[in-house]
C-alpha cells in the first residue's frame, strides 16, 4: 500500500518576495517581479534583452557575509529557501540518517565559472580562487542544504533544465514511498541573470524583448506574447510521509499524491507540437495514487510566454482532460515571477500547495487577448476553488524534451 507523503514546510525568495509568504501575497495582488537591470553591464556589452525578474530581496541581506562569501548565487538562494522551509515545517529532532535532500538547478553556477574564467585571463592562474570548483558544481546547492541541516540520507541533484525542480519534488516522492528516508528538502534554486544566458536566450529568440515595459512583457497565452522573462531564486518543500508528521503534529498543506517523469525525444529545444509525452506525464501523476483525470480542478501550468511552448502544453491538457478542461482553472504564474529555470517548478509547486491549502487560484497577469487556439479557463483575478477534496497540478517542461509533473491533493 503506498505511503500517504505530506507537505508541511515551504520556503523561498524570488522576484516577487523574500519569503514564500510575500511571495504568494504579491502574486496574489498581481504583482510583476520583472524590471530593468541597472548593472553597467547592460549597457556596456549591449545586450539586446536590458530587463529581468530578478530577486526583490538580495541574498546579502539574508545570509551572514562570511558564508556567502563560500557558494555561488544559486547556492545561496538554495539555503535561504531551504532555512525557511525547514523553520517552516516545525521540525526539532530527526535522526540524521533518515533525513534527504532532493534538490535541483537548470544552470549550475553561472556566476562562479564565469567570473572565475575573467580572472584566469586577466589575471592569472595564481588568482582563481581555490573554491571556484566546489561554488560552480551542480550539487553544490545541495551539499550546502544537507551540511547546513544535518541531512545524512542523501543529497541528490537533478539537473533537467526548466523541469528541473519539479523533477527533485517527483523524485522526494518516491524516495519516501521507497523508505529512503523520513522527511526531505525538495526544491530547486537558479542564479542565471548573467550577460552570457541574457545573451544566448535572446539569440535563440527566446526572450521578450520588451524593454520599455518590463512588467507586461511576460503573457502567457497573449496573442501578442513574443518569449518569457528570465528570472532567478530559489524554492524549497519540506515532505514527509503522513506517518512521520501525525507523530509529531505538524501543520499539513497539503497532500502531495505523485510525480512523474517523462521525455518528447524529439527536439533539443522546442518541445513536441503535440504534447504527448508531457500528456503522458500528467496522467502518470494523476493516477499515481489512484485518482482520476477528473478529480483534477487547478493547474499551474508552465506556460512560459513563447509562441510554441504555450501551444504544446495546451494541446497536451487537452488530450488528457477532453472537454474536462472547461472545469480546471489553470493559472500561469511565469507571467509574475518570470522564469526561474531549474527553480521555476520549485516555486509553482509552491504557488500550487498554497492554491489548494487556501482554496485560491491564484492570478495571471498581461493577458489581453487569448490566442484563438488555446482554449483554457485561465484565471485572471485570484479565484475561489471549490469545497471538497481537490487535486492540482504543477507542470514543468525543459529544454532536451524533459517532462515532469506533480499533482497535490488538499490536506
Amino acid at each position: 500500500m503506498p505511503k500517504k507523503i505530506v507537505v508541511t514546510g515551504i520556503g523561498a525568495t524570488s522576484p516577487l518576495g523574500a519569503t514564500a509568504r510575500e511571495s504568494w501575497d504579491a502574486l496574489l495582488a498581481g504583482e510583476s517581479g520583472a524590471r530593468t537591470l541597472t548593472e553597467e553591464w547592460v549597457g556596456r556589452l549591449e545586450l539586446p534583452v536590458t530587463f529581468a525578474a530578478s530577486a526583490k530581496v538580495e541574498q546579502a541581506e539574508q545570509l551572514e557575509r562570511v558564508e556567502a562569501k563560500r557558494l555561488d548565487p544559486g547556492s545561496q538562494f538554495a539555503l535561504i529557501a531551504a532555512r525557511e522551509a525547514w523553520a517552516d515545517s516545525g521540525i526539532t529532532d530527526i535522526e540524521p540518517e533518515r533525513l534527504g535532500v532532493d534538490w535541483s538547478t537548470g544552470i549550475g553556477g553561472v556566476w562562479t565559472l564565469l567570473d572565475a574564467w575573467d580572472t584566469l585571463r586577466e589575471k592569472g592562474p595564481r588568482r582563481v580562487l581555490p573554491m571556484t570548483v566546489p561554488m560552480l558544481m551542480p550539487n553544490a546547492p545541495a551539499a550546502a542544504i544537507e551540511m547546513n541541516l544535518g541531512a545524512r540520507a542523501f543529497a541528490r541533484t537533478v539537473v533537467s533544465a526548466c523541469a528541473s525542480s519539479t523533477e527533485s519534488i517527483a523524485n522526494a516522492y518516491e524516495h519516501l514511498q521507497l523508505g529512503y528516508a523520513d522527511v526531505v528538502i525538495a526544491g530547486g534554486s537558479e542564479a542565471a541573470i548573467h550577460p552570457l544566458p541574457l545573451a544566448s536566450f535572446a539569440s535563440m529568440q527566446a526572450l521578450s524583448k520588451r524593454n520599455d515595459d518590463p512588467a507586461t512583457a511576460s503573457r502567457p497565452y497573449d496573442v501578442t506574447r513574443d518569449g518569457f522573462v528570465l528570472g532567478e531564486g530559489g524554492a524549497a518543500l519540506v515532505v514527509e510521509t503522513e506517518e512521520h508528521a501525525v507523530a509529531r503534529g505538524a501543520r499539513i498543506y497539503a497532500e502531495l499524491v505523485g510525480g512523474a517523469v517523462t521525455s518528447d525525444s524529439y527536439h533539443i529545444t522546442a518541445p513536441d507540437p503535440e504534447g504527448s509525452a508531457a500528456a503522458r506525464a500528467m496522467i502518470a501523476a494523476i493516477e499515481s495514487f489512484g485518482y482520476s483525470r477528473s478529480d483534477v480542478r487547478h493547474v499551474n501550468a508552465h506556460a512560459t510566454s513563447t509562441p510554441v511552448g504555450d501551444v504544446a502544453e495546451y494541446r497536451a491538457l487537452r488530450h488528457v482532460f477532453g472537454d474536462g478542461l472547461a472545469d480546471i482553472a489553470v493559472s500561469a504564474t511565469k507571467a509574475s515571477t518570470g522564469h526561474l529555470l531549474g527553480g521555476a517548478g520549485g516555486i509553482e509547486a509552491i504557488f500550487t500547495v498554497l492554491a489548494l491549502h487556501e482554496r485560491t487560484a491564484p492570478p495571471t497577469i498581461n493577458l489581453k487577448e487569448m490566442d484563438p487556439e488555446i482554449d483554457l479557463d485561465v484565471v485572471r483575478e485570484p479565484r475561489t476553488l471549490p469545497q471538497g477534496d481537490l487535486l492540482a497540478l504543477s507542470n514543468s517542461f525543459g529544454f532536451g524534451g524533459h517532462n515532469a509533473v506533480v499533482a497535490f491533493a488538499t490536506a
